[in-house]
């Protein structure tokens, strides 16, 4: 086996693992039975302890490269990314964690729409027919019916969460890509400490009072969720082709639904699973031909633009990553692919 080639599979199992964690999300959001705000602002609390304690020990915050411009972009995107989450997890309780997931995961095609329209970035005939199958597929997926709109209910307001959710996301990537000069994990601890003041206002510390054992499920969001998956992705992204990128993201919606049918019952109806597929191939071939865009994620939006300090880039390596790709030590920021990636 050659180095290159046992690089790259360690980059497959770093990313696969953050992936099926990434899936697990929900089942911690749902289990902790705290309200969507309190989850977040326990998420961002948590993780920011994780982040930064990551971050001092690797030595990140000497060099950096922080300006007054690129902080102010990194808290923007942090208000989008905090108020996403906030969003997702209220969908999960509207409609379920499956089809949540799925409706989230229309998040590249809103950078796509969002990067013609606010950035007249070029929007070509064959990425809005990708885009228009991604929305019927969409449509099958949500399993709204004309009887939801008439009615109203929950279920319908759940999935405008999740579409709205997605849209704040393509907002933060929109934002951060914007970055430069900047480690990602440095990036990702600024957006989760924006949400500790932001979310304050809003969390119900008398409501979590009782909570006993379920803290473990608000801590494990904030280490496991925030913390080690992120490293992983980060570790994992440099190291990964950008077509592997884009198919290893997808096992993120996959766990999600089989986690949500083995712990909950809860599985889509044969209708809904025809949409599945038109989603994934219009995701994917928006994204591939791509060189700047998102990560759809479960997550923090990272897709900053990643440069190797002082180095030139590898050819085999992604030049383009979800989110935000980081090269061990030296990552700083380039252009991430828009693929959907964990919340």
């Amino acid at each position: 086996m050659t180095s290159a080639t046992a690089v790259e599979n360690k980059g497959t199992a770093q990313l696969t693992a953050a992936m099926m964690l990434s899936g697990t999300l929900g089942v911690f959001v749902v289990e902790s039975g705290a309200s969507p705000f309190n989850v977040v602002f326990f998420r961002v609390l948590f993780g920011a302890l994780a982040l930064g304690g990551y971050a001092l020990a690797r030595g990140y915050f000497r060099g950096h490269g922080f300006t007054p411009r690129t902080l102010g972009l990194a808290v923007l995107g942090g208000v989008f990314i905090v108020f996403n989450w906030v969003l997702l997890f209220q969908s999960y309780e509207n409609t379920s964690i499956s089809v949540a997931t799925v409706v989230y995961h229309t998040q590249p095609f809103y950078v796509v729409l969002l990067g013609a329209l606010l950035f007249r970035e070029r929007l070509t005939a064959a990425k809005v027919g990708w885009i228009v199958l991604a929305f019927a597929g969409l449509i099958l997926v949500s399993g709204v019916s004309p009887a939801d709109f008439a009615n109203g209910g929950s279920y319908l307001t759940g999935v405008g969460q999740a579409l709205l959710a997605a849209l704040l996301y393509g907002l933060s990537t929109l934002v951060t890509k914007r970055i430069t000069g900047v480690r990602p994990h440095l990036i990702a601890l600024v957006q989760v400490l924006v949400g500790i003041p932001l979310l304050l206002p809003f969390a119900d510390f008398g409501a979590m009072r009782g909570t006993g054992a379920d803290w473990g499920w608000l801590v494990g969001l904030g280490i496991v969720h925030t913390g080690l998956m992120y490293v992983l992705m980060y570790a994992a992204y440099a190291k990964l082709p950008t077509a592997k990128i884009a198919v290893l993201a997808f096992t993120y919606p996959a766990v999600a639904m089989v986690m949500d049918w083995a712990v909950y019952g809860h599985h889509i109806g044969l209708v809904q699973a025809f949409g599945v597929p038109l989603i994934v191939t219009a995701s994917l071939k928006v994204t591939l031909p791509r060189t700047a865009g998102t990560a759809g994620t479960a997550g923090i939006s990272l897709a900053g633009r990643i440069t190797r300090v002082g180095r030139t880039p590898r050819t085999p390596v992604a030049a383009h990553a979800p989110r935000t790709a980081a090269h061990e030590p030296e990552a700083a920021s380039r252009p991430a692919t828009p693929v959907a990636s964990e919340a």
